[in-house]
């Protein structure tokens, strides 16, 4: 197809489909990769890497999306995990980036339907989750300085309506804005030939997407950057102050340094980067980090959550799970994860032994069960059998 307007013919991607003396039609991959929600240099890469970023980004994107429904779930359904602030921010949170996700996956089959105000509400919607998404990141960052910085003690009346209303207002807001003043600004590019690693359906103005995403994006980031460094700071102060011992050690700060991280959004602070020669590896890494930020959120702050995993042993296993039921193997392991809380590796292998446990435990159960079923249904038929001939003998 027709090189970008330079001349010549470029096959990247691309191929003949029909043709005559007159015209040639071609038919084109298109890849999207996650970085192209924050494209700033707008730039070509190589064809190979639009693949594998593309691939990166729906793995990353329905690995997210699942383990953000299993979040939004547990903390849900779950009364004494939502009744403090940060548990219901959190669920908040999750659900604007499981939309993020989502809307994303759907994006381009979407565009395929070739419906021009389908595209544009595919648009809008996916603007609208980005920046609810980065509104609740800067909310949660609002709620830490206030919460362990400022050590806030006044009384906000209606505190969660709050940020209701401006964690899911304000984007909506700015998207009716983008609505009414430019009709044209979402939509399907139309200039061709169209960038591989473009979003089919998104925005057409640049000075719009600057203004309304970048520009949106930069101040949120720079905001969860700052209070990100005075959380840590204040957290240092406070663990000086206990005694010696009672606090954890280098891979304890990492973890709470990683979570925070994930809350914050601070991997997406690489798409400001992704200039000149560094700007593949750079989008490589914004795309497996940003892709997997609910992974990382459900690892941190649900599966390596003391609480949270307390609710799930008695809830979703029930009493035979809880660990005056256990065998000694089970109480065991079990004793093992909650001595190496802050272990990442051991909680996860604690996990999958307790999980293997329970499942052998069942099979047995239920092996057991079934043998006895078959055995006593085969012998009440010999019973019945015999019955039956001695009432045929005696009838004769």
């Amino acid at each position: 197809c027709f090189s970008e307007g330079k001349g010549g013919w470029d096959t990247s991607g691309c191929w003949r489909n029909s043709s005559s003396s007159i015209y040639t039609s071609c038919l084109c991959d298109h890849l999207t990769h996650f970085a192209a929600l924050l494209d700033l240099s707008k730039s070509a890469i190589a064809h190979k890497d639009e693949h594998i970023l593309t691939f990166i980004t729906y793995l990353g994107c329905g690995i997210s999306s699942i383990f953000l429904g299993i979040s939004v779930l547990t903390y849900t359904a779950f009364e004494a995990l939502r009744r403090d602030y940060p548990s219901k921010i959190l669920i908040n949170l999750a659900l604007a980036l499981l939309g993020l996700n989502l809307d994303f996956l759907v994006n381009s089959w979407m565009a395929s339907l070739g419906i021009s105000e389908l595209c544009v509400l595919m648009a809008a919607s996916l603007h609208y989750f980005l920046l609810a998404s980065f509104t609740w990141m800067g909310l949660e960052a609002v709620h830490m300085y206030l919460s362990l910085v400022r050590v806030f003690s006044i009384y906000v009346p209606s505190y969660l309506f709050k940020l209701c209303l401006l964690g899911w207002g304000l984007p909506l807001l700015i998207v009716v804005l983008v609505l009414a003043v430019g009709k044209d600004a979402y939509g399907q590019d139309s200039n061709f030939p169209k960038p591989f690693d473009d979003i089919d359906c998104w925005f057409q103005d640049d000075v719009t997407f600057y203004v309304t995403v970048v520009a949106y994006v930069f101040l949120v980031l720079l905001c969860n950057s700052m209070v990100f460094i005075m959380v840590l700071y204040q957290i240092r102060i406070l663990r000086a102050k206990e005694p010696a011992g009672s606090h954890g050690g280098i891979l304890s700060n990492l973890r709470g340094a990683a979570g925070l991280s994930s809350l914050l959004g601070l991997t997406w602070t690489l798409a400001f980067f992704t200039w000149g020669p560094v700007k593949v590896p750079f989008l490589y890494l914004f795309s497996v980090l940003n892709t997997l930020q609910g992974f990382f959120i459900f690892l941190f702050y649900c599966l390596m959550k003391e609480n949270v995993r307390r609710q799930w042993r008695i809830h979703l296993f029930g009493a035979c799970c809880r660990l005056k039921e256990y065998s000694g193997s089970t109480a065991l392991l079990v004793s093992h994860i909650q001595a190496h809380d802050d272990d990442l590796f051991a909680v996860i292998l604690g996990c999958c032994n307790v999980a293997s446990g329970l499942f052998l435990d069942w099979l047995s159960l239920w092996t057991a069960e079934t043998l006895r079923v078959t055995l006593v249904f085969h012998f009440g038929l010999v019973l019945q059998t015999g019955a039956n001939r001695r009432h045929v003998a005696g009838s004769l």
